[in-house]
């Protein structure tokens, strides 16, 4: 009987087993981000140092910067709760 229950559902956890490995790819794209914005900013303090960006312009471009750091750090921390259950 249990062989017939994993033949039957052999496919499902195929399935499973890809979306997971989808997840965590998309995760782990999210979490990469994090670099990329980190140098951006220190692009953004160099621009405004230098005077080829107004004040303003760094304000509003900081803002959402960080705003996305936020929310990667988010992330982290819910797949961090989620991999010690």
């Amino acid at each position: 009987m249990f062989i017939l229950d994993d033949i039957l559902l052999s496919p499902i956890k195929g399935v499973l087993w890809i979306f997971q490995k989808i997840h965590n790819a998309a995760e782990e794209e999210v979490i990469g981000e994090a670099d990329s914005i980190t140098a951006r900013l220190g692009e953004l303090y160099m621009m405004l140092e230098t005077g080829k960006m107004t004040e303003a312009e760094f304000d509003a471009e900081e803002k959402r910067l960080l705003d996305r750091l936020d929310e990667i750090e988010k992330i982290k921390k819910s797949r961090d709760g989620s991999d010690d259950e």
